[in-house]
């Protein structure tokens, strides 16, 4: 009779069933039975949620959707992105039917912006227009692991004007948002969008200088079962507050969360959630030419925290003159203006505790150029690389990439895709010194057409933080966005055990 474990099995459709993230088979049963390491194996259904990018009509918006080759994943695969229903659809809670006043069908709704396609080659779509709505994407088998779907968009005038990028993330049931504003100038909202069969419930709570603000319409909210829903952080509470960190926590069901800070004078971006909360952060790939660099923090205890800020440059550890520490009070948010910090230089935040370890959540509120011509975005604290992070919507010339290894020496390999219309792929490998950030001589595809994506590995050595800055088309403002590369999670560990299945095969 065979022999297999149960602990596997049963581990397994945990991960099935809570994440959607892992199948596994049974183990061998050749040679004796004894326990083997955790096996690490390719996940085989991942989802990601795009918010709705824009309400501008000058809005134009394009979607890359890249999935990196996966040793030992599925050689089938596939993977979709669809609309979301929006508020204005969904209405009093009910799902549209995806038919205009007319009943005519709607067309966006129907044809996909982008038509992802198999491992290792890229594809792009574009949209123009206020009315470009969420996206729902789900990738099964082969496709899955890593699959990266990056949201870009160019806004030529108005309020937000300028370059807003975000990577499309996937559900969860918690966010921590440092660096949110309702001062007056700024105009933020949070999206949620909610990928399920069953409405989620979820609560918006907000921290500013002096601790959380009262507020009722927050708790409570339901985004209906396939829909996004886009909430004004300034009806949420009256009071006016420059650095505001956003929590949002979800009582049943998940969802996607990011939150679009637009400004009238800096143009805007996306603020993705920042790294769980830890005592150890880092900030990474900061824009050598920032000309504004505010640093935000809260921390969610009951517990004061303290910490060293340090700036990680390509030389070493730099302690920035006038801000060696910050406090931070617990239940409020912080804020500290550290000017020019990278004066010219790659540079990435270190953030470690001076005594006792409190967690802590932050972000980072960066501007570039000068008058009427500055634009901002956000850099939150970030997971490290870990085994592989990509990066996808990279285009010749006007991209940046940061490595930083903050602790340790590492050892990372870069492969530029190829190209989404066109061009081969290229690696290149580097060797960063421990406590050091560089702003590295990225691979760019042989032969390039279109855009493509970055994949940055980690093959020795400490952990690796990364970035990439994307800079905009017009050359009248600083445009610009930057997003980070934490671990795809596009494998699994699944441990092995010893239990006998035999007595339920009777």
């Amino acid at each position: 009779m065979k022999r297999t474990t149960l602990s596997l099995i049963a581990c397994a459709t945990a991960l099935a069933a809570v994440t959607g993230f892992a199948a596994v088979s049974a183990p061998d049963d050749s040679g004796p039975d004894t326990a083997a390491p955790a096996a690490r194996l390719p996940v085989e259904r991942t989802s990601l949620l795009c918010p709705a990018p824009s309400t501008s009509d000058l809005a134009e918006t394009s979607y890359t959707s890249f999935t990196p080759v996966t040793k030992g994943a599925d050689e089938k695969g596939s993977a979709a992105l669809v609309a979301a229903e929006s508020d204005d659809a969904t209405g009093a809670g009910g799902q549209g039917d995806g038919k205009d006043e007319k009943g005519d069908k709607d067309e966006k709704a129907e044809k996909p912006v982008v038509r992802p396609k198999a491992p290792g080659t890229p594809v792009a779509g574009k949209t123009t227009g206020a009315d470009t709505p969420a996206l729902i994407g789900t990738a099964e088998g082969g496709s899955a692991p890593g699959w990266t779907v990056q949201q870009t968009t160019e806004v030529a005038a108005g309020t937000g004007r300028g370059l807003q990028g975000v990577n499309c993330t996937a559900p969860d049931t918690e966010f921590w948002f440092p660096g949110a504003s309702t001062a007056t100038g700024r105009t933020d909202y949070v999206h949620l969008t909610n990928p399920d069969d069953s409405a989620a419930v979820v609560d918006i709570e907000l921290y500013g200088k002096d601790g959380a603000l009262k507020s009722t319409v927050g708790e409570g909210v339901t985004v209906p079962p396939h829909a996004t829903e886009s909430l004004l952080l300034s009806t949420l509470s009256d009071v006016r507050q420059t650095d505001l960190t956003v929590h949002v926590g979800v009582r049943s069901g998940r969802l996607g969360a990011a939150v679009q800070a637009l400004d009238d004078k800096t143009g805007g971006d996306w603020l993705t959630a920042a790294a769980d909360p830890a005592s150890d952060l880092v900030v990474p790939g900061i824009p050598k030419d920032a000309t504004a660099v505010r640093l935000v923090l809260f921390t969610p205890g009951g517990t004061d925290a303290d910490l060293k800020v340090r700036l990680a440059s390509p030389t070493g550890l730099i302690t920035p003159a006038g801000h060696e520490t910050v406090h931070v009070k617990a239940g409020m948010t912080t804020g500290v203006d550290l000017g020019e910090v990278t004066r010219g230089e790659a540079g990435s935040l270190v953030l470690t505790p001076t005594d006792r370890s409190v967690p802590v959540v932050a972000a980072v509120r960066v501007v570039r150029g000068k008058g009427d011509e500055q634009e901002s975005a956000f850099i939150p604290a970030s997971d490290p690389v870990g085994a592989r992070a990509t990066a996808a919507d990279n285009r010749a010339k006007s991209t940046t990439l940061a490595l930083s290894a903050p602790g340790a020496a590492a050892k990372v390999k870069v492969t530029a895709s190829a190209g989404t219309e066109g061009g081969t792929t290229a690696t290149k490998t580097y060797t960063l010194k421990a406590a050091t950030t560089q702003n590295v001589d990225a691979p760019v595809p042989a032969g390039l057409k279109g855009s493509y994506a970055l994949t940055v590995e980690t093959v020795s050595g400490g952990p690796v933080h990364a970035s990439r800055t994307l800079t905009g088309t017009d050359d009248d403002v600083a445009s610009f966005t930057v997003q980070t590369l934490p671990d795809d999670r596009g494998m699994v560990s699944v441990p092995n055990a010893d239990e006998d299945l035999s007595v339920l095969q009777k």
